[in-house]
């Protein structure tokens, strides 16, 4: 399939426009345990966009790049959805990529 350098990179913004979209849809889907079934979580993402925002030079806090992913400050996201890591997931945690 040939697709142009523009067009790719279209397509590329939109699915991740959509990740980010579904990924806020579901609170009920915590970071670790995304971590634990596909070894990365939204801190990965946002992580990723300010290594990807350094590289050409843009100005983004850390805090921005997750504000980015999240839709909104991360400490809020916390505190409304993030719930405490159970034994289980912490051991799966530690057996895993070692994030």
């Amino acid at each position: 399939m040939a697709i142009d350098d523009k067009t790719r990179t279209e397509l590329e913004a939109a699915v991740f426009r959509r990740l980010v979209e579904h990924l806020r849809g579901r609170t009920d889907v915590q970071n670790i345990d995304l971590m634990n079934l596909a070894g990365f979580c939204r801190n990965c993402l946002s992580n990723w966009m300010k290594d990807a925002a350094d590289a050409k030079g843009v100005a983004m806090s850390k805090d921005d790049s997750r504000e980015v992913v999240y839709g909104m400050p991360y400490e809020t996201w916390k505190s409304l959805h993030q719930g405490a890591a159970s034994p289980e997931q912490l051991a799966a945690m530690a057996k895993s990529s070692g994030h």
